[in-house]
């Protein structure tokens, strides 16, 4: 590993600080948004496209850009694989977790929140993200694309019988 700022070789793997400038280096979780979108006892699942885990179920979701707030990333990632605005609900919990991308495993933060579509909302699924949809019993979800989501599945479980 090298510095971000002078390129320097680094003494150690991050969190760690340059010898040649001083410069602090982390590695931080990326934040992502996801959605558990709830329709009497069920929940919407994605069969993802592509890799990491392409033909794995996923919940709706993404990383946040920039300074994005992950409530607003949540909506927008709904908007732009799903086609609808939903409804934003609470704060299901925020997971720490890994995601694999470019040779690279990146420490994520996961916000996933409960969510609802509008009365008649019709769902436009964006291809490229995702090759099916389905809607599966939230009390017996199967194996998730991701650890995180599946801890977020249970959490949300006890959330909606109180």
């Amino acid at each position: 590993m090298h510095c971000s700022r002078c390129g320097a070789a680094l003494p150690s793997a991050p969190p760690s600080v340059c010898a040649a400038c001083g410069y602090h280096v982390y590695v931080n979780a990326r934040p992502t948004s996801g959605l558990i979108i709830v329709r009497d006892d069920r929940f919407l699942a994605l069969l993802r496209a592509r890799e990491p885990r392409a033909g794995l179920w996923e919940l709706p979701g993404g990383f946040c850009d920039g300074v994005e707030h992950p409530a607003d990333a949540a909506v927008r990632e709904a908007r732009e694989e799903l086609g609808v605005d939903v409804v934003l609900g609470e704060l299901v919990g925020m997971y720490l977790g890994t995601y694999d991308y470019q040779d690279e495993t990146l420490p994520v933060l996961d916000c996933i929140y409960l969510a609802s579509l509008p009365s008649g909302a019709s769902i436009t699924l964006d291809l490229e993200e995702a090759a099916a949809m389905t809607w599966l019993p939230i009390a017996a979800p199967p194996a998730m694309a991701f650890g995180t989501m599946d801890r977020a599945l249970e959490d949300a479980q006890k959330l909606l019988v109180r």
